[in-house]
């Protein structure tokens, strides 16, 4: 994905990944979970309530 079409969240959820020093694999792991989460909210994860946490 290139910097132009991501979204801020992710932009600074990788970077804060990278600061941390998260290996590469454990990045795409949380990445593709993520994807996942929105996929099934159908919408930005940070607007996600703690019902919705918890049911997912």
């Amino acid at each position: 994905m290139t910097q132009e079409k991501m979204s801020p969240l992710r932009a600074r959820m990788i970077e804060d990944m990278r600061i941390r020093g998260l290996a590469e694999t454990t990045q795409k792991a949380h990445i593709r979970a993520l994807k996942d989460f929105t996929a099934f909210l159908g919408r930005s994860p940070d607007t996600a309530t703690p019902d919705e946490l918890r049911v997912y």
